[in-house]
This record gives structure tokens, sequence and C-alpha cells, in this order.
């Protein structure tokens, strides 16, 4: 069964050009640090996550990703933090929305716009 994400979040700004926008976060974000592999149109690239939510996740990796780029990844999400008795593992769909650089590292934040849960 696959399931089209429908969270997202909208930047909003002040009325004045001085403003900055901000960020709308419609989900919780919870700290998990899990190994992945992030599929681009150019290969696979070994990544870690920093944080996972409902509708997106950070990843931590060695090489820079571009915005606006379509990704594949798998989530295999520990049972001890769903509180179910096996791992559950997530193909998700999106797209990189944020890059940046952080000390040596390179970070990509990206939506989950599609999720399927794989059968076992």
């Amino acid at each position: 069964m696959k399931f089209v994400n429908t969270a997202f979040s909208l930047p909003t700004q002040e009325p004045d050009s001085s403003a900055m926008r901000q960020e709308v976060r419609c989900a919780v974000r919870f700290p998990l640090s899990l190994p992945v592999v992030v599929d681009t149109p150019a290969g696979g690239v070994p990544a870690l996550t920093k944080n996972v939510s409902s509708n997106g996740v950070l990843f931590e990796l060695a090489h820079d990703l571009s915005v606006g780029v379509d990704i594949h990844f798998d989530l295999r999400m520990p049972r001890t933090v769903l509180g179910t008795p096996h791992d559950v593992l997530v193909h998700c769909t999106g797209r990189v929305v944020r890059c940046s650089l952080s000390q040596d590292l390179h970070l990509a934040a990206a939506t989950i716009d599609e999720y399927q849960f794989a059968e076992r």
C-alpha cells in the first residue's frame, strides 16, 4: 500500500521587505541516527539520518546533494522506537529542499512525499 504524504511546511513572511522567512513545522522531529543510501539520478549516496519526521528527514552525507533533486531511500525504523515486535522497513520518495555544510559533512534536508511500508 502506497501513501502520499499530505503534511507540508509553508514559509511565512512579514509584510515589510526586511522580514525573514519563518518555517512552520507540522510534525515532531525524532533524533534518529539510521544508516541509509540516498538514491539520486546520479547514483546512490551513503548517508546517516540526523532526524526524521512524518514529512521529512535530515541527512548527513560525505557528498553534497543538489536542492530540488528527486530522491528515493529506505528507512529501517527500529522496533524499539516504534514499539512494534519487528523493525519496519519504509520505502520513501522525496526531494532535497535544503543543503548546508557542517564542519566536513554535508547536511541535506528532504521531504518525504510518498512512502510505502515493505511487506514482511
